[in-house]
């Protein structure tokens, strides 16, 4: 690839510029985020990749990790306006996307004016989101696929950036509803947050008990995010990567599988839009890792995060103790 010097004036040159460019920043602002989230480099890599390739992430985590904590701390570092709605069984969708009131002025004449709700933000925490019905969930479908909503017939254009970041506990189930799978499937990746290790957990310890916390500060803004997102679509994938994307994706499905765990154990699997959650993925890890285009070892790494939450295995399955990681780590492992 040409150097900086020598490709100044055409295309390839500009992105590599720009990539230089954009990826120093990123990894300045995620070593801002990982100062103040500790032990959870993964998890902040993953919502660093949601957020460059323009898309929503559902955190999936028991309480106490820090994802609250995380949205906030991602909304200062990235100059966005965040906002968090703790979804429970009472939550209407007019809580979410807000609602018109009737006024009367001076002259005692009345109108309808609209009140946002909590979604016209840039970076929206859905904290517990199966906690609502699926009625107050679906007022979230239009936001988050057509970064508009609509209330009353009339059209209200979200800020951009837009971007939710879902919570869910996987411990307590109880008065919980499933997300459907056309909600689940408008979420860029599933992100798993684990237990941060000992050191972390440590250094999380003395760093949060003391009379002062470290202050985060802003690294970009939600233009340079926004730019940051067009470069990512304009990074070149080569064909190999491509191919890969296709065949991991295709051999999900138990209608296009030649895996025997797939035809066995999965009941549906990933469809079209898993394959550009892929592509638009595995370029912003390549950026945020400071390289210019995507490889084979990128698919495999953002494999788990795309497709855990786009797949559902057989009753048969189930009984016989068959996972869904389990199934895709077959799947990547045949990519070579």
């Amino acid at each position: 690839m040409n150097t900086v010097s020598e490709a100044e004036g055409n295309p390839e040159g500009s992105i590599v510029r720009e990539a230089e460019e954009t990826g120093a920043r990123i990894a300045e602002a995620r070593a801002a985020v990982n100062d103040v989230i500790f032990g959870q480099a993964k998890v902040v890599e993953e919502t660093f990749i949601t957020l460059l390739a323009g898309g929503h992430a559902l955190l999936i985590g028991v309480p106490g990790l820090a994802k609250t904590r995380l949205v906030h701390t991602m909304g200062v570092v990235l100059g966005l306006e965040d906002k968090r709605i703790q979804f429970t069984p009472d939550l209407m969708p007019a809580d979410i996307v807000g609602s018109e009131v009737l006024e009367e002025n001076e002259q005692g004449r009345r109108n309808f004016r609209f009140l946002k709700g909590p979604v016209f933000c840039q970076l929206l925490m859905a904290d517990e989101i199966n906690r609502a019905s699926p009625r107050t969930q679906s007022a979230l479908l239009q936001a988050m696929q057509e970064q508009h909503v609509t209330v009353a017939g009339q059209r209200y254009e979200l800020p951009r950036p837009f971007h939710v970041l879902a919570t869910q506990n996987p411990l307590e189930q109880e008065g919980t509803y499933p997300l459907p799978e056309a909600q689940l499937d408008r979420f860029l990746l599933q992100i798993d947050v684990d237990y941060p290790d000992l050191d972390a957990e440590r250094r999380m310890l003395l760093a949060t008990t003391g009379l002062e916390e470290s202050a985060t500060k802003q690294i970009l803004s939600g233009e340079e995010l926004r730019a940051a997102q067009r470069l990512v679509r304009r990074i070149p994938v080569g064909e190999q990567v491509i191919e890969a994307i296709l065949e991991l994706v295709r051999g999900a499905r138990p209608e296009d599988a030649s895996m025997p765990e797939v035809l066995e154990h999965v009941a549906w699997g990933p469809g079209p839009r898993a394959s550009q959650a892929l592509m638009l993925a595995v370029r912003a890890r390549a950026l945020i890792d400071g390289r210019f285009a995507p490889s084979v070892d990128d698919v495999a790494a953002l494999a788990a995060p795309v497709l855990r939450h786009r797949m559902a295995l057989n009753f048969a399955a189930r009984a016989e103790g068959v996972t869904i990681p389990g199934v895709i780590d077959r799947l990547v492992q045949r990519l070579g």
